[in-house]
């Protein structure tokens, strides 16, 4: 098989070749040979006009499996520019909720002409994805399919079988089956809960085909609503090991959030995460598909702002300049103290970040994360600064200077790792991502801080500075 590069580079030169009236046959053969899957992989290191080209090439079905794949710019950019009543085509072959995503991407007038244009032939469908519009961004609202199956709890086994038999193409999964009740036609109940598995083993073990769905059915129910936020449910389906869950407004069974939506959500949330811990803005694009001014646009934002902040280092250092030419050998030892500090305070942060976003730890645990983290960056700063002592008897200082060496290590440190571990479960608690208390902040912030600590500590033990 080829690779992402290898097909790429197959159907950039495909594009390249003279178009007849029949058609190119290297790029028609190039698509007939290659999954959609694979060309939307490929598609990361083609142009935009390029992806369109591609887009075009592709009959209607292959053509919207692919525009519910590519990346948000690119898709955009399709949406855009390919010919109106074939994007409409394309919104009526894809599933709602992947119809929602594509059309996310249009311009607003370009998404009220389609969804014009999709009520002329598919009303309900146009009116679905207006639905699922209206819910926030990064919601399970926006993420949820009504494509399910339903069943009655007063259903027979043979009866429930013949209606999965039977059930509409368009329903995403049949892993799990939805047991509803219908309070009247603007509301549906849910009440319990079978998989596909259950209710074959259930129609074998009780050898009654007329035993009731209700019989075995699971009535506690786990369920999230429309507004939760995507990571949420993305983190309930892996901690049930879920296929599918259902999504509830105000009680109303209105549709279920598919796992295959909740690994892209995964996908992209850790992304950012990465991203912001580094201190990166997180982008939409592949890595390759960023001009030289995206990666700027990227990272010179958080670099002024770390240069800013780092100006405290230099502020406090000139502000103990006196006692820097009365010890010289103090600035010698400015670089390890700030270093290990800020790489201390870099994995207090990175591992607390990653347990909130795991749920382990909530605002509630902030008490006992702080002394679990202030009891490790007492052993991490005591192994250190003995290392530290050492070092500098070593380098032939006296033993004053390597008490303050010594000493402020443990402080630097103890006070690095309480910081990381704290600021993230504060920023979580207001409602901010907590990964944008990234490790270089957690570095830059530590770095001035800690020359307070160690010069103060200097200015107790070492005779010249009094």
């Amino acid at each position: 098989m080829a690779t992402q590069t290898e097909l790429s580079a197959r159907l950039r030169a495909a594009l390249k070749g003279p178009v007849s009236g029949l058609g190119d046959l290297g790029l028609t053969s190039t698509l007939r040979a290659v999954r959609v899957e694979d060309i939307a992989e490929a598609a990361r290191e083609l142009s935009n006009p390029e992806i369109l080209a591609v887009f075009n090439w592709l009959d209607n079905e292959r053509a919207a499996e692919l525009l519910g794949l590519l990346n948000d710019e690119a898709t955009s950019y399709v949406v855009e520019n390919a010919p109106s009543a074939r994007i409409t085509d394309m919104l009526d072959r894809l599933p709602m909720d992947d119809a929602a995503d594509v059309l996310d991407e249009a311009s607003p007038e370009k998404l009220e002409e389609l969804l014009t244009s999709l009520e002329k032939t598919a009303p309900d469908d146009a009116e679905e994805i207006r639905d699922l519009l209206s819910y926030p961004e990064r919601s399970a609202g926006r993420l949820m399919t009504d494509a399910f199956m339903r069943l009655r709890a007063d259903m027979s086994v043979n009866e429930a079988f013949a209606a999965v038999r039977d059930s509409d193409d368009e329903v995403e999964t049949l892993s799990d089956l939805y047991i509803t009740e219908t309070v009247n036609e603007d509301r549906e109940v849910l009440i319990g809960v079978i998989s596909l598995r259950e209710l074959v083993r259930a129609g074998a073990r009780r050898k009654d085909p007329n035993v009731k769905v209700r019989d075995f059915m699971t009535t506690d129910v786990i369920s999230v609503s429309t507004d939760t936020d995507q990571e949420e449910c993305a983190r309930l389906i892996s901690k049930y090991d879920f296929m599918a869950m259902p999504v509830l407004e105000h009680g109303n069974f209105v549709g279920i959030v598919t796992v295959d939506d909740i690994i892209d959500v995964l996908v992209e949330e850790g992304t950012e995460d990465m991203l912001a811990l580094g201190a990166v803005t997180p982008t939409e694009k592949p890595y390759l598909a960023n001009s030289i001014f995206d990666l700027f646009k990227q990272r010179f934002g958080w670099l002024l702002l770390l240069f800013v902040a780092e100006s405290m280092t230099g502020f406090v250092l000139r502000n103990y300049q006196g006692e820097l030419e009365k010890v010289v050998a103090l600035s010698f030892f400015v670089p390890l103290l700030i270093g290990s500090g800020g790489n201390a305070g870099a994995q207090a942060v990175t591992t607390i970040t990653r347990a909130l976003a795991l749920g382990e730890v909530n605002f509630r645990d902030i008490v006992r994360v702080i002394w679990r983290e202030a009891r490790a960056g007492l052993l991490l700063g005591s192994a250190l600064g003995l290392v530290g002592f050492v070092r500098v008897l070593i380098w032939g200082n006296g033993p004053n200077l390597a008490l303050v060496i010594g000493i402020s290590q443990l402080v630097v440190i103890v006070w690095a790792v309480t910081v990381g571990s704290s600021l993230p479960i504060v920023f979580k608690r207001l409602g901010l991502d907590p990964a944008v208390m990234s490790a270089p902040f957690i570095t830059t912030l530590v770095d001035a801080t800690g020359l307070i600590f160690y010069f103060t500590i200097a200015h107790i033990l070492l005779p010249e500075l009094k």
